[in-house]
C-alpha cells in the first residue's frame, strides 16, 4: 500500500511518496525545502537500507531524480535535473545501488577484450538458467489479470523503451557507436512514428484495458521493477558507466526474443488481439537480430577499443540479469502464493 505521507506541496505528480527521502525529493517544484538538509537525509536512507535494491523509499528517490532528464512528467521542471543538492543526493543513492549490484554479481568471469571472446562470455552469461520462467508461466497458466500486472510492471521501461540506452549514444565512436545506433533505430521505429517501440506497446495496453499514461500505476509498481529501469538510468547518464550500460543492452537484447514468443504465446492461449499481440510479437524476430549486433559489433568491438571496460561490460550485463530475474522471481512468488505482484493489489 502507499505510504502514509502528505501530496508533495506545489508538485502535483500521480504518485505519492513512499519514505522521508522521497517525500523531501518531491517537496516542491523548485526542490527540497530550505530546512531539510537532502544529502544527510539521502545517507542516513542509505546507511539504514535493508537492501537498496528493494527499498522503496530509495528506489522511488532515484526514479523521481531521474525523471527531469527524460521529461518524465511535466509537474517536474527541467532545472531540477542539475540542481546541485539533488545531484549530491543522487550520487549517495548511486553508490548504494552500484555497490549492491557488484557485490551480487562479483563472480561474473571477465573475458579477454577480443571482440569474438567478449561475444561467447555474454551469450553463455546470458544462456543459463536462473531458475523459475516468467515467459514460461504467461505462455502456459497466467490469467489475464495476472497479465494485466505484468504489463504494468513492463511500463516502467517499456513506454520509455531504448531511452537509458540511447544516452550511451554520443559516448561512442566508431563501430560500437554505429552498432548502438542501428539497434536504436529500430527500437524508435525506422523513421515511422507509429512503429516507435514504446508507441507500440502503449497500443497493447491500451488493447488489455490499462492506462498508457506515463506513471498512472508507480504508486503499484514495487521497488524491484523501479530499480530495474533505475539501473539503466544509472548506467546510461554516467559516463563512467559507459562499459555497464553496454553490457546492460547487450544482456537485454540476447534474453528477449525467446521470451517475447512466450508471452506472445500466452496472449494468444487467453484471446487477445494483434493490437496487444504486435508488440511482442515484432520483438521476437528484432532482437533476435539485435542479439548478435549488440554482442559483437557493440560490446565486442568497444572491448576491443577500449580493454579497461571488459570487466564493466560484464557487470552491466550480469546486472541486467539479476535485476530483470528478481522481477520475475517476484512476480511469480506472488502469483503462486495467489496474490497481486502490485502493491496496492489490483491493476486500476
Amino acid at each position: 500500500m502507499t505510504t502514509a505521507l502528505s501530496d508533495p506541496v506545489g508538485l502535483d505528480v500521480p504518485f505519492h511518496a513512499r519514505g522521508p527521502l522521497s517525500a523531501a525529493v518531491l517537496a516542491s517544484p523548485a526542490g527540497p525545502p530550505v530546512d531539510v538538509d537532502l544529502l544527510a537525509l539521502a545517507q542516513r536512507v542509505s546507511l539504514e537500507a535493508a537492501d537498496p535494491l528493494t527499498d522503496d523509499d530509495i528506489q522511488l528517490s532515484l526514479f523521481c531524480l531521474y525523471a527531469a532528464s527524460y521529461g518524465l512528467f511535466p509537474q517536474i521542471a527541467p532545472e531540477r535535473e542539475w540542481d546541485p543538492g539533488l545531484i549530491a543526493a543522487r550520487r549517495v543513492l548511486e553508490s548504494a545501488v552500484e555497490s549492491a549490484l557488484r557485490v551480487r554479481v562479483a563472480a561474473v568471469p571477465v573475458p579477454e577484450p577480443r571482440r569474438d571472446s567478449v561475444a561467447a562470455a555474454l551469450f553463455e552469461l546470458t544462456s543459463e538458467d536462473a531458475g523459475p520462467s516468467l515467459s514460461r508461466f504467461i505462455a502456459k497458466k497466467a490469467t489475464r489479470d495476472q497479465v494485466r500486472e505484468f504489463l504494468i510492471h513492463r511500463s516502467v521501461y517499456t513506454l520509455r523503451e531504448a531511452d537509458p540506452h540511447s544516452w550511451a549514444i554520443p559516448r561512442l565512436t566508431g563501430a560500437p557507436k554505429a552498432a548502438l545506433v542501428e539497434i536504436q533505430s529500430d527500437e524508435y521505429g525506422g523513421g515511422r512514428a507509429d512503429r516507435v517501440h514504446a508507441t507500440v506497446f502503449a497500443k497493447a495496453m491500451r488493447g488489455a484495458g490499462l492506462d498508457d499514461d506515463y506513471g498512472h500505476y508507480l504508486d503499484a509498481i514495487p521497488a524491484v521493477t523501479l530499480a530495474s529501469f533505475n539501473a539503466m538510468s544509472m548506467f546510461g547518464l554516467n559516463g563512467r558507466l559507459i562499459g555497464a550500460i553496454v553490457g546492460h543492452l547487450a544482456a537485454f537484447e540476447m534474453t528477449s526474443s525467446i521470451p517475447n514468443r512466450l508471452y506472445g504465446d500466452g496472449l494468444r492461449r487467453l484471446g487477445y488481439g494483434e493490437d496487444v499481440l504486435d508488440y511482442f510479437d515484432e520483438h521476437v524476430e528484432a532482437d533476435a537480430v539485435h542479439e548478435q549486433i549488440a554482442g559483437r559489433d557493440l560490446a565486442g568491438s568497444l572491448a576491443e577499443e577500449r580493454p579497461e571496460l571488459v570487466a564493466d561490460i560484464m557487470f552491466g550485463a550480469a546486472s541486467c540479469l539479476l535485476l530483470d530475474g528478481a522481477i520475475g522471481a517476484h512476480m511469480l512468488e506472488c502469483w503462486t502464493a495467489g496474490a497481486s505482484s502490485l502493491r496496492d493489489g489490483s491493476p486500476r
